[in-house]
């Protein structure tokens, strides 16, 4: 079992940063894929970002050119660089890491099995 448990989200106005953080435990981490995902309020969750086991990362076209995902192996750590913040930004946000043997893509909620608590992140205009 992987366990997961994310940190750093907050309130922010337009155009400001966050660092969002996750720890993992569990045995071979290095085989699974991590990634980020959110949740808007009565919206479904989305897609945000992913670094691959074979050190590739993969964003959303909201993502990209504003996050940067990041992995820390020796430290069991993923984080997610947020940058230019917009109001559609805010939602919960969610760590997970997959199912190493799924044939689903990297980018899709099925790949994954499990789940942090997620950390709220809200952007004010």
């Amino acid at each position: 079992q992987v366990q997961l448990v994310e940190s750093g989200g907050g309130s922010v106005e337009t155009g400001g940063s966050l660092s969002l953080s996750c720890v993992a435990s569990g045995p071979l981490l290095s085989d699974h894929a991590l990634a980020w995902f959110r949740q808007a309020p009565g919206k479904e969750r989305e897609f945000v970002a992913a670094f691959s086991n074979e050190g590739r990362a993969y964003y959303s076209d909201s993502a990209k050119g504003r996050f940067t995902i990041s992995r820390d192996n020796a430290k069991n750590m993923v984080y997610l660089q947020m940058n230019s913040l917009r109001p559609e930004d805010t939602a919960v946000y969610y760590c997970a890491a997959d199912n190493p043997r799924s044939l689903v893509t990297i980018i899709r909620l099925a790949r994954y099995a499990y789940w942090g608590q997620g950390t709220q992140v809200t952007v004010s205009s």
